[in-house]
């Protein structure tokens, strides 16, 4: 099937046809190249020949010759530099067959009913999408022996992992159809040569842009990366129009299979998508930041979008699905693959190490109140308290003083609104011990610690997804911008607040699935605390609060455990 008939479809032969113009250009460029050397050829022949004799000509002759030289040479270095670049792969977790053979078949299945070459691996990444990624340039850099290891050239699909664990075997066959599918073009030697090229220029100008890249090596590479860069602008347009055209040739020969059930399936990935967003951005990034990954996202990512279903009543009819055969039932070890893509997805993320050690440690579900909610209340309500004292604030128990209390910080932000005054000031202590405590690059200790660069395949770390990223600083993709001071002193607020809930109420820290930690008093998730925190930060009016701390039974004045 790799020779796969390309003229079939418009779509096809429109990529086709852009690809070639590509290798157009490229071969342009190499005309150019070779140009002064045809005409020193042509020189040197005719003097040969008794033409064109006489000192001057003979001047043009070796004139010709010493620029028809240096052009060799600087197409040489641009030539080299672009086949030695190497092209970033994305971060994924492998999937050897022998571990999914069940998903294996499914695709190859999926792939002769398509009529197209199967892919020649899959790997898992930890976001909502899928495509197919050609990694045929790691062979040429792992040196003798790489060959009979991906000998197969067909790309490999990458499938979301969220997608496993929230969609139906039959859903997930219909979504990864169109993607198959895509092989067909890839197998095409016009347009798998003209992605290289592109990927190759693209590759030559991060190698060319990286840091490090002074003194003598430096010069020459930034010169290639100068040269590429015109080379890509030309491209541009052929290649975005290449690969449109191959996504719509794809689209087209998928529509032979499962069309009706596709349609339906994209209403459960625009489901995937909201759940994954507010699953990492508020539920697994309070863990990062206590130096905790939860090892079972993917897991949880079902339970967030079972209870979106249930409170959403347009998605009523979305968990009747849940009684058909999960996705990642197709994968031997679904445990360990979601464990595996629940640290790169840290990593991604958050820039947390890549192996567990001390400070950086995996949870479960069940223990994410204890473990992560409780723990961050207190540490955050211990970081207000150690402000106070900075600012000289006194303590408000008169019996211990050096108890922390809630009233201390009520008494202290009560009739402080506006600007310039106390709130403010602590806002900036906050943001200042938050900046020193956690800081945005990898927060904890452990292995991979400093960035991608740091275990790439010079450190002997050949197989690390996040390898030829280079040596830029972790996360590669924030969840959320820096947050502000007067937004981290109220959360701080609303941490101390549930600190005193637990302590002096019996509430309980809690984990709402949508919307990540939460204060449970009676076993019901209470969930108007902001209000009354931000009138207290934003306004000095603490009546709000002290209302609400009435209703749930909260002692302000009794002492607070921290950590």
């Amino acid at each position: 099937m790799s020779g796969i008939d390309v003229g079939e479809e418009p779509g096809a032969r429109a990529a086709q046809a852009r690809a070639l113009s590509l290798l157009r250009i490229r071969s342009r460029a190499l005309a150019v190249a070779i140009l002064p050397a045809a005409v020193a050829v042509v020189l040197f022949a005719a003097g040969a020949q008794g033409h064109l004799a006489g000192p001057a000509w003979d001047a043009v002759r070796w004139t010709v010759l010493g620029v028809a030289v240096v052009v060799l040479l600087v197409t040489v270095l641009v030539a080299v530099s672009v086949a030695r670049a190497r092209p970033a792969m994305s971060p994924t977790v492998p999937v050897p067959e022998e571990g999914a053979p069940d998903l294996y078949r499914l695709v190859r299945d999926l792939a002769d009913r398509l009529d197209v070459p199967a892919p020649s691996a899959i790997a898992l990444t930890p976001d909502c999408d899928s495509w197919l990624e050609d990694r045929t340039h790691r062979a040429l850099h792992r040196g003798p022996g790489a060959s009979a290891e991906t000998g197969d050239t067909a790309p490999v699909l990458v499938i979301g992992s969220p997608f496993l664990w929230w969609m139906r075997v039959a859903e997930l066959r219909a979504v990864l159809a169109p993607v198959v599918a895509g092989t067909g073009p890839s197998a095409h030697p016009d347009i798998a040569a003209a992605r290289r090229f592109v990927r190759g220029l693209d590759a030559a100008i991060a190698d060319a842009a990286a840091p490090g890249r002074g003194g003598v090596r430096g010069a020459p590479l930034a010169f290639a990366g100068w040269v590429a860069r015109l080379l890509l602008r030309a491209c541009r347009d052929h290649a975005a129009e290449m690969e449109r055209c191959v996504a719509a040739a794809a689209s087209t020969r998928a529509r032979t299979v499962d069309y009706g059930l596709r349609i339906a399936a994209q209403e459960q990935v625009g489901l995937a998508y909201a759940g994954w967003d507010r699953l990492l951005t508020r539920v697994a990034l309070p863990a990062w930041r206590m130096g905790r990954w939860p090892s079972r996202l993917d897991a949880g990512v079902v339970s967030a979008l079972t209870e979106l279903s249930r409170r959403d009543r347009l998605a009523d009819g979305f968990a009747l699905r849940l009684g058909e055969r999960p996705a990642c039932d197709l994968l031997e070890e679904p445990g360990v693959a979601d464990e595996a893509a629940s640290l790169l997805a840290a990593r991604l993320f958050h820039g947390g190490p890549a192996e567990s050690g001390p400070g950086w440690a995996p949870v479960d579900w069940q223990q994410y109140p204890d473990e992560v909610v409780d723990r961050k209340w207190r540490t955050e309500a211990a970081r207000l308290h150690r402000v106070l004292d900075t600012l000289g604030v006194p303590r408000a128990s008169a019996a211990d003083p050096a108890v922390p209390t809630l009233a201390r910080v009520m008494e202290h932000l009560s009739g402080s609104g506006g600007p310039g005054g106390p709130g403010e000031e602590l806002a900036a202590g906050i943001g200042a011990a938050v900046a020193r405590e956690e800081p945005g690059a990898p927060v904890h200790g452990g292995p991979g610690n400093g960035g991608p660069g740091h275990s790439g395949p010079e450190s002997g770390a050949a197989d690390d997804p996040l390898g030829l990223w280079g040596p830029g600083p972790l996360p590669l993709f924030p969840l959320q911008p820096p947050r502000t001071g007067t937004e981290l002193l109220a959360d701080h607020v609303a941490a101390m607040v549930c600190c005193a809930a637990v302590d002096t109420a019996g509430a309980a820290p809690g984990l709402d699935w949508l919307d990540g930690p939460a204060l449970l008093v009676g076993g019901e998730r209470r969930a108007d605390l902001a209000t009354p925190v931000l009138s207290l930060v934003e306004d000095g009016d603490p009546d709000p609060l002290l209302s609400w701390l009435a209703e749930v039974g909260v002692r302000s004045d009794k002492p607070v455990r921290l950590v």
